[in-house]
């Protein structure tokens, strides 16, 4: 109880800074909009496909993407707070875990892209399908979202060249080489590593993809990972929600040494809202629950009851600290000093997550951020390239790259087992 009213008494103390910090981004909300109505707002990550999957089966006829606000848990995103929010284009993630057989994820993941294709149709018009830069740039200018189709996990190809190719001509523009769980041919973050990074098959996929004119996304993968599909890749790669591991040492964000490859590169990391990989705070102290969770296992066996009572009476106890707005401009802050403006995007992961920041709850407050940006010194043509057009010159150098590879030669004939 005594760390609870400790905790209580030092929010009480921070309140007058906290609204005083708020107050002084105010003066520069304006500003932040009409960036935002001048470039695209590219966001790397959102999981609305995943949120209408799992609460209504995909069915806009039991809820309206006007209004998501009014369910007993409120969406992060529906169609008024994306205005709101001025944003200008949005990679929509066509999530499916990984933790089922992989051509159930095949199956499940063509479900997702046709979800993306069907919200499309049913708002024409405030959504346009974007496959290509020049796409962005025209439906932004229309005065609509660009929405493109961004696939989470290698998992949703099932060890298949071949699917991976369909699922490009379906409208997937970037893949995330692994999620929550590592591949026969790729280490994802968070999970044991196999193979030191990317096997000889997991280098063929970058080829692929690069000669497609798919974006690899490397967020979800390991370190080791990274680096292979650095060297591998020809085209510029991109994390779509991904943080600074120089801040907060969460598996899921990007070391420093990586950073610099990213640059040389010509990458893209789209700094994310997610809580433990924004605060080190925070993170630190659910990995205090979950020992203290895993001891009351130990101690408790075969009685959940049991466990559950203690887990409540330490929740009590210990409150979990928030992280801030100002902390995911932090991220921003140490990239920007590690290797420039260049290489940096925004990819909240809103609907992906249960928590967010304070100061960024849901889609609309993405003028805060830039508007906090500001305040801090960051240039108009800083925020531009930030907000939108260094994920436009990624796109078009992953377009260049496809054409040229095309041009060399045609799709891979690889199949894993060859590398066996």
């Amino acid at each position: 109880m005594l760390n609870r009213l400790l905790a209580f008494t030092l929010a009480l103390l921070l309140l007058p800074t906290a609204l005083m910090a708020q107050d002084d981004r105010a003066d520069y909300r304006d500003q932040a909009i009409s960036i935002l109505e001048r470039v695209p707002l590219f966001d790397g990550h959102n999981d609305v496909p995943w949120q209408y999957r799992n609460r209504v089966d995909y069915k806009f006829s039991e809820l309206d993407f006007f209004d998501t606000t009014h369910l007993d848990r409120p969406m992060h995103t529906d169609i008024p707070r994306l205005r709101e929010g001025r944003v200008g284009a949005q990679w929509w993630s066509v999530y499916v875990s990984a933790n089922q057989p992989e051509p159930q994820a095949v199956v499940q993941t063509l479900e997702q892209i046709d979800f993306v294709h069907r919200m499309v149709e049913r708002y024409p018009e405030h959504f346009a399908l974007a496959l290509t830069a020049d796409d962005v740039e025209r439906i932004f200018a229309d005065g609509k979202i660009a929405s493109l189709i961004g696939m989470e996990g290698g998992h949703s190809i099932g060890n298949s060249l071949a699917v991976l190719r369909q699922m490009y001509d379906q409208g997937a523009r970037y893949m995330t080489i692994t999620h929550g769980r590592t591949l026969d041919w790729a280490d994802a973050a968070g999970d044991d590593p196999q193979h030191d990074g990317l096997t000889a098959f997991g280098e063929e996929v970058i080829r692929e993809m690069n000669r497609l004119g798919m974006m690899v996304d490397l967020s979800h993968v390991t370190p080791a990972t990274m680096r292979d599909a650095l060297r591998v890749s020809e085209a510029p790669v991109m994390f779509s929600h991904s943080n600074a591991r120089a801040l907060v040492d969460h598996p899921r964000n990007v070391p420093d040494d990586v950073l610099d490859l990213t640059a040389e590169n010509g990458g893209l990391v789209m700094v994310t809202f997610v809580e433990t990989f924004t605060s080190e705070e925070r993170r630190q102290h659910f990995a205090e629950r979950a020992a203290y969770q895993s001891k009351m296992e130990y101690l408790f066996p075969g009685q959940p009851e049991a466990v559950a009572e203690r887990m409540d009476a330490w929740d009590a106890e210990h409150e979990a600290p928030k992280s801030t707005l100002e902390q995911v401009a932090d991220h921003i802050d140490h990239i920007r000093d590690r290797i420039g403006v260049d290489y940096i995007g925004i990819g909240g992961d809103y609907d992906g997550i249960p928590t967010l920041p304070l100061g960024l709850e849901d889609v609309s407050t993405y003028p805060d951020l830039f508007a906090e940006l500001l305040k801090r010194g960051y240039t108009e043509e800083e925020l531009e390239q930030i907000a939108g057009l260094n994920m436009l010159r990624v796109l078009r150098g992953a377009e260049a790259v496809a054409e040229r590879l095309q041009a060399e030669h045609g799709p891979s004939e690889a199949r894993i087992g060859d590398f066996e």
